[in-house]
C-alpha cells in the first residue's frame, strides 16, 4: 500500500482532480462524471451487481428530471478486487477519467487501505458499505472528502435486539458461525456483548470461523450440531451462506433450533425454500422488497428491477441509491449557495452534504456531520409464502428502527454505547 498511495499523490500533483477548483463556465455545460467501483465478479459478485443497478436507475431519474443542477450524469465503471489493483483504478478514475465523484466499495478491508489514499489525494468519495474502521474503531474519524456507509455493525446491533425481543427465555446454549475477518469477529462480539447488556442467561457452547467465501463447511457444520446450540447466530452474507444452508439442512442442523442472520438479506434469493426453514430472523437492513409499508419511490424500484432481472433486489441496490442521492443533493446545494458566478468546488459540496436529509429506496436516512450515514433497518423472522421460493419477512412481525439507534454516536465508543445506551425493543 505505501508505494501505491505515493504513486497515487505524485499522479494528483502532476494533476489537478477534477472538481477541486471551480470550474469556468464553459465545463459546466459537460456532463458530471461519477466513477464507480464495486465487485462484478467472485464471492461478492452479485452484491456489486445489485448496487449497480441501483446506481442505474437512480441515474435514469436523474437525468429524466434535468440532471443535476441542470448538468446530466455519466458513469464510468471499474471492478473492485484487492486494495492494491482496487487503488490504482481510483487513481485512473481520478486523473485519467476526470471524475467528479466516486461512489461504491462493498468490502470492508479495500475501504481500509483505499479511505486514507482518497482522503489525502482530496478525492470527492461516497461509500456504498464497508465503512473505514479497523474492528470498530473508525480509522477517519475527521474525514473530509470520504464519506462512508452505516457502520458495519448495525445489522449485528439489530439482530441482537431481534433476538431478545422475539426469543428471550427460549434458549440458553449459543453458538456462532460468522465469517474470520473483523466484521464476523465484530458482529460475534457484538450478539454477546447484548446479551450480556439485557442480563440473557446464556452459555457458548461453540464459535466456528470459517474463511470468507469457502465452499466446503462440513467440518464447520459436524461442530455445530455436535454442540448442539438452542441458538446460532451467523453474520455471514456472501456466495458461502447457501452453501452452508444446503449442507446444514443436508446434515440436520437447521431444524429445531433458532438462528439469527443479520445479513441474509444479501443471499435471500438463493436460501431457497427447499433447504431453508421458516421461523429464522433475516435482517434486510436498508432494503425489503417486499416491505408492506414500502414508499410509492420503493415499489417503483422493485418493479423495475425485477422486469430488468427477474430476480428481486437487496439492500446493496439501497446503499448505491443512498449515495448518489446524498452527493446530487450536497451539489444542488453548494450550487444554490454559491449562485450564478461559477460551479462550487469539491470542497463546497463536500461541506454542503454533511447534515443532508435523503429519502432512500429503504427509507429516510442521513449523512451525518462526521461523514458517515445512518438509514433506516429492516429485520424480522421469516415465513415461506407461495409467491416466493425463498422466505420472505413474516408480514406480521416486521421491525423498521432508525440508524440513530443502531450505531454509536459521533465519535463515541461501540463497546461502551452497547453498555450505556437505551435501545427500542
Amino acid at each position: 500500500m505505501p508505494a501505491t498511495r505515493r504513486s497515487l499523490l505524485a499522479g494528483a500533483a502532476a494533476a489537478p482532480l477534477a472538481g477541486l477548483l471551480p470550474m469556468p463556465a464553459i465545463a459546466q455545460n459537460r456532463p458530471l462524471r461519477v466513477g464507480i467501483i464495486a465487485p462484478r465478479a467472485g464471492v461478492a459478485g452479485t452484491v456489486g451487481e445489485v448496487g449497480l443497478r441501483g446506481v442505474e436507475f437512480a441515474v435514469e431519474k436523474i437525468n429524466a428530471a434535468g440532471g443535476v443542477a441542470g448538468r446530466r450524469v455519466e458513469l464510468v465503471i471499474e471492478e473492485e478486487t484487492s486494495p492494491r489493483e482496487t487503488t490504482e483504478r481510483a487513481r485512473r478514475l481520478a486523473l485519467q477519467e476526470r471524475v467528479d465523484v466516486i461512489q461504491g466499495i462493498v468490502s470492508s478491508g479495500v475501504s481500509l487501505a483505499l479511505g486514507p489514499v482518497l482522503e489525502e489525494s482530496r478525492i470527492l468519495t461516497v461509500y456504498w458499505d464497508g465503512t473505514t474502521q479497523d474492528g470498530v474503531n473508525e480509522t477517519m474519524p475527521r474525514s473530509r472528502w470520504v464519506f462512508r456507509s452505516t457502520d458495519n455493525e448495525c445489522e449485528a446491533v439489530m439482530g441482537s435486539l431481534m433476538a431478545i425481543k422475539h426469543w428471550r427465555g427460549q434458549f440458553v446454549t449459543v453458538a456462532g458461525i460468522n465469517p474470520d475477518y473483523s466484521y464476523g469477529r465484530n458482529n460475534w462480539a457484538a450478539f454477546i456483548a447484548f446479551l450480556k447488556r439485557f442480563n440473557i442467561e446464556h452459555r457458548i457452547v461453540a464459535e466456528q470461523w470459517p474463511r470468507v467465501g469457502g465452499m466446503d463447511l462440513t467440518a464447520n457444520v459436524a461442530a455445530l450440531k455436535a454442540a448442539n446450540p438452542d441458538l446460532v447466530f451467523s453474520s455471514m452474507l456472501f456466495a458461502d451462506l447457501p452453501v452452508l444452508m444446503r449442507q446444514g439442512h443436508a446434515a440436520g442442523l437447521l431444524e429445531g433450533r433458532k438462528w439469527v442472520f443479520p445479513a441474509a438479506g444479501f443471499q435471500h434469493t438463493s436460501l431457497k425454500r427447499e433447504f431453508t426453514p421458516a421461523g429464522m430472523i433475516f435482517g434486510h437492513n436498508t432494503l425489503y422488497f417486499a416491505d408492506p409499508q414500502a414508499s410509492p419511490l420503493a415499489r417503483e424500484f422493485v418493479e423495475w428491477y425485477h422486469a430488468k432481472t427477474n430476480d428481486w433486489p437487496h439492500w446493496e441496490a439501497d446503499r448505491a441509491f443512498f449515495a448518489m442521492e446524498v452527493w446530487r443533493r450536497g451539489v444542488e446545494k453548494a450550487v444554490q449557495a454559491k449562485g450564478a458566478s461559477a460551479w462550487p468546488s469539491n470542497a463546497e459540496i463536500a461541506e454542503a452534504m454533511r447534515g443532508i436529509k435523503v429519502v432512500s429506496l429503504g427509507g429516510p436516512g442521513r449523512m451525518r456531520r462526521d461523514g458517515i450515514a445512518e438509514q433506516t433497518f429492516t429485520q424480522g423472522p421469516t415465513v415461506h409464502d407461495p409467491r416466493y421460493d425463498f422466505p420472505i419477512l413474516d408480514p406480521a412481525k416486521i421491525t423498521k428502527l432508525d440508524g440513530r439507534g443502531l450505531q454509536k454516536p459521533e465519535g463515541g465508543d461501540f463497546w461502551k454505547w452497547i453498555a450505556e445506551a437505551q435501545f427500542d425493543i
